[in-house]
């Protein structure tokens, strides 16, 4: 999967910062795509989170498709959750679309959630 930890935070190596990474992962399960009944990081749209031993959060993520309506809202909400986890003192968002977000990138969860499996 794309979401395992990327090579800053592995460098980084402090236990606070990867407690910092897991908090906001978490926050990052209490945002949903509104037509998709799946919180993004199941749904894989989060491709990596990463923060560093100064608080400094990058979040690398997609959306379903360029055109994708929640395109103005979910980008400023994932900032906002990842902000307000204590020990964040910076939010870098990047959105990408490489690679292409596909079913293939949601976790068996939200497959079986969705009758895909």
């Amino acid at each position: 999967m794309l979401r395992e930890p990327s090579d800053a935070a592995g460098e980084a190596g402090a236990p606070e910062a990867e407690s910092i990474r897991d908090k906001i992962i978490e926050e990052l399960q209490t945002v949903y795509d509104p037509e998709i009944p799946v919180d993004i990081y199941a749904l894989g749209l989060i491709y990596d989170v990463s923060v560093d031993t100064e608080g400094k959060a990058a979040i690398r993520m997609t959306l379903t498709t360029p055109m994708c309506p929640a395109a103005e809202m979910l980008p400023p909400e994932v900032e906002t959750k990842a902000r307000a986890v204590p020990g964040v003192t910076r939010v870098e968002l990047d959105l990408v679309w490489d690679p292409p977000w596909s079913p293939a990138m949601m976790s068996e969860a939200a497959k079986l959630d969705l009758g895909m499996v």
